[in-house]
């Protein structure tokens, strides 16, 4: 017989969240490993917190719900609470009931901001790589160095002068103003007045277009009025110069992790300082042999002199002329593996942008971008544990 299309809604529900997800959902496997991250952070919460008060949104929770937004795509906060409304999944993932409220997109907002700095955001990664399942995966030795440009949230029309390099009595206008009209000395109104002419204003929302054709603009002379710390930068000789910021990753070479993450201004050096700085920090006082794989932008004698005072080889891609890098590295054959292992470094990056935010961040300020974008590269590994655990 045919079934009635009656809906009648239930008063209780007896099924666990635990029981709707599936035994082999990849969130699975990824919940276990954040578990156990957050689980070892446990002093480090403490520390951050004081004994008294009201109580805030619990950490491991807000952890879990910025690696969740970054993961499925999520554009915003508020639309991470409509979801969290309906999606039993999220909840599950998150910690909450299925009675339990869900917070305000604001309250989360500053709640998250407050936590995840570019500390935490760091030894949540740490914690993710130091994972029994995890550790394993990864090299202690071979490593691959990069950097990408982050797209900042500012227009190049908020790209204006500094204001100590615009001359006295100069409003940022026409460089010739129009000549003041002759005035009669005793009434003070101008001699010989012309008709003028009625023009209908603008619209108070039209903007007035601007021309910045032959204006010579640079990071010296000229700041964004939106975000300050953006720069005008550009890494390719045939691309136009965007308002942006340089996100650097440190990859191990065997699956292709990035070990370490870090965001900085938009200048020629900012590469190869960040490269050293990461290495340094992931492998203090290391005693044992490392190499580095880096393409021709990092083929400078400085560069490669600190690498090899530091005890790494530095299998950095060599130029067509001048280069730093001769016959004592290249003709192992180690050098070769890294030249292809390297390239593994662009997925990270092509991740990032396409799933995760980072294709033009919506932050302002280096510090919380670069929190932004080294929880990004955690999430980045963690959407890859499932497949590679299981093989």
């Amino acid at each position: 017989m045919r079934g009635s299309d009656e809906a009648s809604g239930s008063l209780f529900s007896y099924v666990d969240l635990e029981q709707r997800i599936p035994v082999r959902h990849p969130l699975r496997k990824i919940q276990q490993v954040v578990n156990d991250a957050l689980v070892s952070l446990d002093g480090e919460f403490d520390r951050l917190y004081a004994m008294g008060g009201r109580p805030l949104i619990a950490p491991e929770r807000l952890i879990r719900a910025s690696l969740l937004q970054i993961l499925f795509s999520i554009r915003s906060e508020r639309q991470l609470m409509e979801q969290m409304q309906y999606n039993l999944l999220f909840r599950w993932f998150v910690g909450l009931g299925i009675d339990d409220p869900v917070w305000v997109p604001t309250v989360f907002t500053k709640n998250r901001d407050r936590l995840l700095t570019i500390e935490m955001s760091r030894k949540v990664m740490a914690a993710i790589l130091a994972h029994r399942d995890v550790a394993p995966l990864l090299s202690d030795e071979h490593f691959s160095v990069d950097g990408t440009l982050i797209k900042a949230w500012a227009s190049t029309k908020s790209f204006r002068p500094k204001p100590e390099t615009v001359p006295p009595g100069d409003d940022g206008g026409s460089d010739n103003p129009p000549p003041s009209m002759p005035t009669d000395l005793e009434t003070n109104e101008p001699s010989n007045p012309e008709p003028t002419q009625m023009t209908t204003p603008k619209p108070a929302t039209e903007k007035a277009e601007e021309n910045f054709r032959g204006e010579k603009r640079s990071n010296a002379t000229h700041a964004s009025v939106t975000d300050p710390e953006a720069r005008l930068y550009k890494k390719s000789p045939g691309a136009g110069a965007i308002l942006c910021f340089m996100g650097h990753t440190l990859m191990e070479n065997r699956h292709g992790f990035v070990v370490q993450a870090d965001l900085t201004q938009a200048n020629g050096h900012a590469e190869r300082k960040a490269a050293l700085d990461m290495l340094h920090r992931h492998a203090p006082g290391s005693t044992k042999r490392l190499t580095l794989g880096a393409d021709k932008a990092y083929d400078t004698r400085d560069f490669v002199k600190e690498l090899r005072q530091a005890c790494v080889t530095p299998h950095v891609a060599q130029k067509a002329k001048f280069s730093a890098i001769d016959g004592r590295t290249t003709r192992h054959a180690g050098y070769a593996i890294s030249q292809r292992c390297r390239k593994k470094i662009e997925e990270p990056f092509g991740w990032a942008k396409t799933v995760g935010p980072m294709a033009q961040t919506m932050l302002r300020g280096v510090k919380r971008i670069a929190a932004q974008f080294t929880l990004t590269m955690a999430a980045c590994n963690l959407a890859r544990l499932p497949r590679l655990l299981a093989s």
